[in-house]
């Protein structure tokens, strides 16, 4: 028989993270991954992308499951969108 890999052996990273980003946390500044938000239920619902979301940054004030709440640097309301979506802001 063959051995099978056991859960203690095995050390897989997040497939919804690449392995060189670090992991999203409250307080992170980030942005919108253009590319990963286009086909998705968020952007069906929306009229638009606005070019600010895109360049960023916008803060994670709070994370609830898969989705983060994001408040950026101007007079908007505050967003939820999916932590799969989003990528660390670098200036």
């Amino acid at each position: 028989m063959a051995d099978a890999p056991t859960a203690a052996g095995s050390a897989t990273a997040d497939p919804a993270a690449p392995p060189s980003q670090p992991p999203l946390k409250k307080g992170s500044l980030v942005r919108v991954n253009g590319e990963a938000y286009a086909g998705s239920l968020e952007a069906s619902a929306s009229d638009g992308l606005p070019a600010y979301v895109i360049e960023g940054p916008g803060e994670i004030l709070s994370i609830k499951g898969a989705y983060a709440q994001l408040r950026w640097r101007r007079p908007v309301p505050d967003v939820w969108l999916r932590l799969d979506q989003l990528e660390a802001y670098s200036s």
